[in-house]
């Protein structure tokens, strides 16, 4: 099925291909944007629990800040057995996979299109699966932004779930109080878009996962242990349900190639409540990796008063050596943060280039 989509750039028109494509474990709804190319990745979106492609990346990929990252590189989102819009209930016989399992099917993805490699952008329950698949696979992946990463294992549970447990998974508490308006948006998609039958099996399966069981890398130790090999960039809203779990996350995961991002004044949906951000951050990802070299790129402002985000932008273009940090002085903003790595406080206005031969860890605000 082929789709003219306009976006909000009335010169970029995206052709959009729709096709179920089939692995071992079930069909996978793909969307794909754009045409690959030899020297470029694909960027390649999972979505959440109780979210599709539409409701968990289209305000993103549709913000006008995201026009020059879809000029530049093909976009491929799945979707979950079961989860696209107005999915027939999956048939009683069949199993729902594993997230072990959905994370191996993306290989089949892979290879039905002829993708070389990707950059995987995922969240909660997604980012988990791209980043299985990329530990499994570390010479498809080039790297990860992993929004709501969750590493652990689920404990005991009700294997039952509804749109108020998947509210609960995607929302932090303040939000749920507060912003009626999203709140209420995301219930009538949950409820009116998604088959609740299907969503419930994919949740379950999301909260019967093991843990990545990843280890940072301690210097003159073992080099051998188990981590992400490619850079990665975690992105947490301070108000998200995840953030904790974030944090954690990132204490586990490499120093040297890992960065983590904290939203300030943002939900448990920072592409949907702040995408500008996210977008900015997304593009300094993509240029430390050696692309994006001539793109457009408005600055991030530091805003030094608020307990806020935790971020590198990275200044090398060789992708052998993004996000090699320069360890700084740590300034302690309570318990939570010192468990995060070291970082050097800085000023953005001070960052004139990002073709600086050292990267910099940055305290920044969103």
């Amino acid at each position: 099925m082929l789709w003219i989509i306009p976006c909000t750039n009335p010169v970029l028109v995206l052709k959009v291909h729709m096709e179920h494509v089939e692995t071992q474990y079930g069909n996978l709804h793909c969307i794909m944007s754009g045409t690959p190319k030899a020297n470029h990745p694909v960027i390649l979106t999972f979505h959440d629990v109780g979210l599709n492609y539409k409701s968990c990346f289209e305000s993103l990929f549709n913000h006008q800040d995201m026009q020059e990252i879809n000029r530049h590189f093909p976009v491929c989102h799945i979707e979950a057995p079961g989860q696209h819009e107005a999915a027939k209930t999956l048939p009683a016989a069949y199993t729902y996979p594993s997230m072990d399992q959905l994370s191996e099917a993306l290989a089949s993805v892979l290879k039905h299109f002829g993708f070389r490699s990707i950059i995987g952008l995922g969240v909660g329950a997604g980012a988990y699966i791209l980043a299985r698949f990329a530990l499994n696979h570390p010479d498809l992946v080039d790297g990860l932004v992993l929004i709501n990463i969750n590493p652990n294992a689920k404990g005991l549970m009700d294997t039952f779930a509804n749109k108020v447990d998947i509210i609960a998974n995607l929302f932090g508490k303040d939000e749920i109080q507060t912003n009626h308006d999203l709140i209420a948006t995301y219930r009538h998609l949950i409820t009116t878009t998604m088959n609740q039958s299907n969503v419930s099996q994919f949740f379950r399966s999301y909260n019967h996962r093991n843990a990545l069981d990843v280890e940072r890398p301690i210097p003159g130790g073992n080099i051998n242990v188990r981590t992400l090999k490619c850079a990665a960039l975690l992105i947490v809203g301070d108000n998200s349900p995840a953030v904790d779990v974030v944090v954690d996350c990132n204490s586990k995961l490499n120093p040297t190639t890992t960065t983590l991002l904290k939203m300030a004044d943002c939900g448990g949906l920072p592409q949907v409540d702040q995408p500008a951000k996210v977008i900015e951050a997304f593009k300094y990802f993509i240029q430390g990796m050696g692309y994006l070299s001539s793109a457009s790129m408005t600055r991030l402002r530091s805003r030094t008063t608020s307990s806020s985000s935790l971020m590198s932008l990275d200044g090398p273009r060789s992708r052998a050596h993004t996000n090699e940090l320069q360890r700084g002085q740590i300034h302690s903003r309570g318990n939570e943060e010192k468990r995060v790595r070291s970082h050097t406080d800085v000023s953005m206005d001070s960052i004139s280039s990002m073709n600086q031969s050292v990267s910099k860890a940055t305290e920044v605000a969103c």
